[in-house]
Protein backbone atom coordinates (compact mmCIF):
# COMPACT_ATOMS: atom_id res chain seq x y z
CA UNK A 1 0.00 0.00 0.00
CA UNK A 2 1.18 3.43 -1.11
CA UNK A 3 1.69 6.05 2.07
CA UNK A 4 1.06 9.25 1.01
CA UNK A 5 2.04 12.35 3.51
CA UNK A 6 -1.22 15.42 3.48
CA UNK A 7 0.22 18.67 5.17
CA UNK A 8 -2.59 20.66 4.77
CA UNK A 9 -4.27 23.69 6.92
CA UNK A 10 -7.62 23.89 5.32
CA UNK A 11 -9.66 21.40 7.60
CA UNK A 12 -12.27 20.83 4.56
CA UNK A 13 -9.44 19.95 1.73
CA UNK A 14 -7.44 17.71 4.34
CA UNK A 15 -10.61 15.84 4.95
CA UNK A 16 -11.23 15.53 1.54
CA UNK A 17 -8.32 14.65 0.46
CA UNK A 18 -7.62 11.86 3.03
CA UNK A 19 -11.15 10.24 2.85
CA UNK A 20 -10.28 9.87 -1.01
CA UNK A 21 -7.20 8.81 -0.92
CA UNK A 22 -7.85 5.98 1.68
CA UNK A 23 -10.74 5.25 -0.67
CA UNK A 24 -8.62 4.55 -3.49
CA UNK A 25 -6.30 2.25 -1.48
CA UNK A 26 -3.57 5.03 0.07
CA UNK A 27 -2.12 5.38 3.41
CA UNK A 28 -2.73 8.66 4.64
CA UNK A 29 -0.78 10.68 6.63
CA UNK A 30 -1.90 14.35 7.52
CA UNK A 31 -0.68 17.41 9.30
CA UNK A 32 -1.97 20.75 9.47
CA UNK A 33 1.27 22.69 10.60
CA UNK A 34 4.61 22.87 8.83
CA UNK A 35 7.00 22.57 11.22
CA UNK A 36 5.35 19.04 12.56
CA UNK A 37 5.01 18.12 8.20
CA UNK A 38 8.59 19.03 7.68
CA UNK A 39 9.21 16.45 10.47
CA UNK A 40 7.13 13.47 9.22
CA UNK A 41 8.45 13.43 5.80
CA UNK A 42 12.22 13.91 7.20
CA UNK A 43 11.59 10.93 9.45
CA UNK A 44 9.62 8.44 7.69
CA UNK A 45 9.18 7.24 4.11
CA UNK A 46 6.09 7.91 2.37
CA UNK A 47 5.40 7.37 -1.88
CA UNK A 48 4.32 10.87 -1.96
CA UNK A 49 3.78 14.39 -0.56
CA UNK A 50 1.41 16.69 -0.96
CA UNK A 51 1.92 20.34 0.57
CA UNK A 52 0.25 23.47 0.86
CA UNK A 53 2.24 26.44 -0.02
CA UNK A 54 0.45 28.41 3.28
CA UNK A 55 0.99 26.95 6.24
CA UNK A 56 1.69 27.80 10.06
CA UNK A 57 5.20 27.64 11.33
CA UNK A 58 6.87 26.36 8.21
CA UNK A 59 5.72 27.00 4.90
CA UNK A 60 5.45 24.45 1.89
CA UNK A 61 8.36 26.53 -0.20
CA UNK A 62 10.50 26.15 2.56
CA UNK A 63 9.59 23.00 3.50
CA UNK A 64 10.44 21.63 -0.21
CA UNK A 65 14.04 23.50 0.23
CA UNK A 66 14.87 21.51 3.77
CA UNK A 67 13.93 18.25 2.19
CA UNK A 68 15.76 18.24 -0.80
CA UNK A 69 19.01 19.95 0.75
CA UNK A 70 18.69 16.89 3.30
CA UNK A 71 18.38 14.33 -0.20
CA UNK A 72 14.76 13.57 0.91
CA UNK A 73 13.53 12.99 -3.00
CA UNK A 74 10.19 11.79 -2.35
CA UNK A 75 7.86 13.19 -5.20
CA UNK A 76 6.40 16.65 -3.67
CA UNK A 77 2.94 18.16 -5.37
CA UNK A 78 2.53 21.53 -4.40
CA UNK A 79 -0.69 23.02 -3.53
CA UNK A 80 -1.25 26.62 -4.65
CA UNK A 81 -4.57 29.25 -4.45
CA UNK A 82 -5.02 30.36 -8.16
CA UNK A 83 -3.29 33.64 -7.74
CA UNK A 84 0.02 32.29 -6.63
CA UNK A 85 1.54 31.62 -9.98
CA UNK A 86 4.91 33.02 -8.54
CA UNK A 87 4.38 30.23 -5.37
CA UNK A 88 4.03 27.56 -8.18
CA UNK A 89 7.64 28.36 -9.50
CA UNK A 90 9.20 28.56 -7.23
CA UNK A 91 8.28 25.31 -5.80
CA UNK A 92 9.15 23.29 -8.44
CA UNK A 93 12.32 25.83 -8.81
CA UNK A 94 13.39 24.08 -5.39
CA UNK A 95 12.64 20.46 -6.51
CA UNK A 96 9.11 19.91 -6.32
CA UNK A 97 7.53 17.45 -8.80
CA UNK A 98 4.20 18.51 -9.92
CA UNK A 99 1.54 20.90 -8.40
CA UNK A 100 -1.80 21.34 -7.71
CA UNK A 101 -4.33 24.69 -8.01
CA UNK A 102 -6.89 25.20 -5.76
CA UNK A 103 -10.00 24.47 -6.03
CA UNK A 104 -9.34 20.61 -7.65
CA UNK A 105 -11.37 17.61 -7.67
CA UNK A 106 -9.69 14.33 -5.75
CA UNK A 107 -9.82 12.42 -8.79
CA UNK A 108 -7.69 14.83 -10.17
CA UNK A 109 -4.76 14.63 -7.18
CA UNK A 110 -5.31 10.46 -7.73
CA UNK A 111 -4.86 10.95 -11.38
CA UNK A 112 -1.49 12.79 -10.45
CA UNK A 113 -0.57 10.67 -7.87
CA UNK A 114 -0.77 7.28 -10.23
CA UNK A 115 1.07 9.43 -12.97
CA UNK A 116 3.92 9.88 -10.88
CA UNK A 117 3.90 6.43 -9.46
CA UNK A 118 4.71 5.17 -13.00
CA UNK A 119 8.73 4.97 -12.18
CA UNK A 120 11.07 4.22 -14.85
CA UNK A 121 11.99 1.06 -15.63
CA UNK A 122 13.85 -0.46 -18.96
CA UNK A 123 10.57 -2.13 -20.07
CA UNK A 124 8.59 1.43 -19.34
CA UNK A 125 11.23 3.85 -21.54
CA UNK A 126 9.67 3.28 -25.14
CA UNK A 127 10.74 -0.55 -25.47
CA UNK A 128 10.41 0.27 -29.44
CA UNK A 129 13.07 2.48 -29.89
CA UNK A 130 17.04 2.75 -30.22
CA UNK A 131 18.56 0.42 -27.51
CA UNK A 132 15.21 -0.35 -25.88
CA UNK A 133 17.07 -2.85 -23.86
CA UNK A 134 20.11 -0.95 -22.33
CA UNK A 135 19.63 0.41 -19.10
CA UNK A 136 23.51 1.54 -18.70
CA UNK A 137 24.35 4.84 -20.82
CA UNK A 138 27.76 6.57 -20.45
CA UNK A 139 28.54 9.84 -21.37
CA UNK A 140 31.96 11.69 -21.29
CA UNK A 141 30.46 13.88 -18.31
CA UNK A 142 28.12 11.38 -16.72
CA UNK A 143 26.24 7.96 -16.22
CA UNK A 144 22.75 7.02 -16.15
CA UNK A 145 22.15 3.99 -15.17
CA UNK A 146 17.72 3.57 -15.29
CA UNK A 147 18.08 0.27 -13.91
CA UNK A 148 18.95 1.24 -10.41
CA UNK A 149 17.72 4.46 -10.76
CA UNK A 150 21.23 6.39 -10.62
CA UNK A 151 23.30 9.24 -11.86
CA UNK A 152 26.61 9.63 -11.63
CA UNK A 153 29.27 12.65 -12.51
CA UNK A 154 32.82 12.21 -11.67
CA UNK A 155 32.59 9.31 -9.13
CA UNK A 156 29.54 11.36 -7.37
CA UNK A 157 25.96 10.50 -7.19
CA UNK A 158 24.05 13.44 -8.31
CA UNK A 159 20.54 13.21 -6.50
CA UNK A 160 17.66 13.71 -9.14
CA UNK A 161 13.90 14.10 -8.00
CA UNK A 162 11.66 11.36 -9.37
CA UNK A 163 10.55 13.77 -12.42
CA UNK A 164 14.55 15.11 -13.34
CA UNK A 165 15.31 11.51 -13.62
CA UNK A 166 12.20 10.72 -15.83
CA UNK A 167 12.85 13.47 -18.09
CA UNK A 168 16.70 12.58 -18.68
CA UNK A 169 15.48 9.13 -19.11
CA UNK A 170 13.40 10.53 -21.51
CA UNK A 171 15.64 12.37 -23.71
CA UNK A 172 18.49 9.99 -23.52
CA UNK A 173 15.83 7.01 -25.20
CA UNK A 174 15.51 9.96 -27.96
CA UNK A 175 18.93 11.32 -29.30
CA UNK A 176 19.20 13.53 -31.97
CA UNK A 177 15.56 14.34 -31.73
CA UNK A 178 13.18 17.69 -31.76
CA UNK A 179 11.86 17.42 -28.61
CA UNK A 180 8.85 19.86 -28.25
CA UNK A 181 7.75 21.29 -24.66
CA UNK A 182 4.19 19.82 -25.19
CA UNK A 183 5.52 16.33 -26.14
CA UNK A 184 7.89 16.23 -23.02
CA UNK A 185 4.77 17.59 -20.92
CA UNK A 186 2.83 14.15 -22.11
CA UNK A 187 5.30 11.94 -22.49
CA UNK A 188 6.96 12.42 -19.28
CA UNK A 189 4.09 13.65 -16.77
CA UNK A 190 1.83 10.96 -18.62
CA UNK A 191 -1.30 13.29 -19.83
CA UNK A 192 -1.99 17.07 -20.67
CA UNK A 193 -0.42 20.32 -19.13
CA UNK A 194 -1.86 22.68 -21.18
CA UNK A 195 -0.15 25.91 -21.27
CA UNK A 196 2.45 24.91 -18.65
CA UNK A 197 4.99 24.51 -20.60
CA UNK A 198 7.26 26.24 -18.04
CA UNK A 199 7.38 23.33 -15.87
CA UNK A 200 9.96 21.90 -18.84
CA UNK A 201 11.93 24.83 -18.88
CA UNK A 202 12.43 24.93 -15.17
CA UNK A 203 13.10 20.99 -14.78
CA UNK A 204 15.66 21.07 -18.11
CA UNK A 205 17.11 23.93 -16.33
CA UNK A 206 18.17 21.72 -13.03
CA UNK A 207 18.80 18.88 -15.19
CA UNK A 208 22.02 21.37 -16.35
CA UNK A 209 22.64 22.34 -13.44
CA UNK A 210 23.24 18.89 -12.24
CA UNK A 211 24.86 17.45 -15.02
CA UNK A 212 26.59 19.88 -18.28
CA UNK A 213 29.78 20.98 -17.52
CA UNK A 214 28.70 24.64 -18.55
CA UNK A 215 25.34 24.48 -17.94
CA UNK A 216 24.90 28.09 -19.42
CA UNK A 217 26.07 26.41 -22.54
CA UNK A 218 24.74 23.11 -22.80
CA UNK A 219 26.38 20.18 -24.48
CA UNK A 220 23.88 17.69 -24.09
CA UNK A 221 20.49 19.32 -23.84
CA UNK A 222 20.07 22.02 -26.45
CA UNK A 223 17.26 24.93 -26.81
CA UNK A 224 15.89 24.80 -30.17
CA UNK A 225 14.04 28.07 -30.21
CA UNK A 226 10.37 27.80 -31.34
CA UNK A 227 10.40 23.96 -31.61
CA UNK A 228 11.91 22.71 -27.68
CA UNK A 229 15.27 20.75 -26.89
CA UNK A 230 17.21 18.24 -28.82
CA UNK A 231 19.24 15.48 -26.43
CA UNK A 232 22.99 15.64 -28.69
CA UNK A 233 24.12 12.88 -26.35
CA UNK A 234 25.74 9.33 -27.45
CA UNK A 235 26.49 6.76 -25.24
CA UNK A 236 30.12 5.37 -25.54
CA UNK A 237 30.08 1.70 -26.49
Amino acid sequence: MKKVLVVEDDTAIKTLLKYNLEQDGYQTTTSSDGQVGYELALNNEYDFILLDVMLPNLDGLEITKRLRQEKVMTPILIITARDQELDKIIGLELGADDYLTKPFSPREVIARLKAISRRITPKEVTPTLKADKQTLFKYPDFTVDLERVKVMVKDQTVALTPKEFELLAYFIKRPGRVLSREKLLNGVWGYDYVGQTRMIDMHVSHLREKLEPDPKKPKYIETLRGFGYRFNGEPDD
